[in-house]
């Protein structure tokens, strides 16, 4: 496995690969590498003639109270195990060489991003519409590999390719959990142990509200009031926020008759967590989102 750490390297390295009529598989992620990230190398594996993955933890799409600088970083494991499921490239650049300096263009998005984590996370999204316009330009793949923890990302992925005609295919997975169902997450490590087996109440919650739809409840208002109920009398966290919309343009929804996302984010004392289902109308989950 290659290690590459400048973009200029990185770009020379894609258009040989691409001159050479070889196909990439793109996983881009912020590290401390997981079963989930490796379910997507392992995809992209299968489908592709090389698969880059990056790891870059963006500063852009932080907020001033969020934790930049205590984001889990483990180096040496990560190319370890992303060496083990095959990954053909470690894409590693440095703060200071993809952002040589200020922006001078502000990338913005009007839509699918005044709900959920980007109501509370003003510019996260943002700063993630401008690494991967970059990471795209600089890798070029032919497809990028998303989890669908992180749903509300994929669907502002899905309108940036879409938008700005990048020639690449999206292709979302099933999120990766543990054992007991909590969602895996590279910040699951700042739990304590209590909120650690509180966690897997997320999930918990999530199902009943699916039980409901699968009954034939179509009110999104009950659904959200019966799924934050239980997350707040089980665990000691605080709920951000319980929505049930539509998928992916996330608009709201008074009568659930298409595919819909039920998402939680909870914050818990050094960890904020996300979990989501997305439904069919009939309450079924839909397991890849093309």
């Amino acid at each position: 496995m290659e290690i590459i750490r400048t973009v200029n390297e990185m770009q020379t390295r894609s258009l040989s690969i691409l001159q050479d009529n070889k196909t990439i598989g793109f996983v881009p992620t912020m590290g401390f590498f997981h079963e989930g990230h490796l379910s997507l190398m392992k995809e992209a594996k299968k489908e592709n003639d090389l698969v880059v993955t990056s790891i870059f933890v963006n500063p852009l799409q932080f907020g001033p109270n969020e934790d930049y600088d205590n984001y889990p970083r483990n180096e040496k494991m990560d190319a370890e195990r992303a060496k083990e499921v095959g990954a053909d490239i470690l894409f590693m650049p440095g703060v200071r060489d993809m952002y040589p300096k200020k922006m001078m263009i502000d990338m913005s998005i009007n839509e699918r991003v005044n709900v959920l984590c980007g109501r509370s996370r003003p510019g996260h999204f943002e700063g993630i519409l401008t690494v991967l316009s970059k990471l795209f330009n600089i890798i070029k793949p032919n497809k990028t590999y998303f989890g669908m923890k992180d749903a509300q990302q994929v669907a502002v992925v899905d309108a940036l390719v879409q938008d700005l005609n990048f020639p690449i295919e999206l292709v979302a997975l099933p999120t990766i959990r543990e054992a007991d169902g909590l969602a895996k997450s590279s910040r699951n490590v700042n739990l304590s142990k209590a909120e650690r087996k509180e966690a897997i109440w997320l999930h918990k919650a999530l199902k009943h509200g699916q039980r409901f739809v699968v009954d034939g409840e179509k009110n999104p208002a009950i659904i959200e009031k019966e799924v934050k109920k239980i997350i707040e009398n089980e665990t000691s966290g605080s709920v951000d926020y319980v929505e049930l919309l539509s998928y992916p343009e996330l608009k709201n929804v008074s009568f659930i008759d298409q595919q819909v996302i039920l998402a939680t984010a909870v914050f818990f004392e050094r960890a904020r967590l996300i979990d989501n289902l997305i439904l069919n109308a009939d309450g079924s989950l839909v397991k890849q989102i093309k």
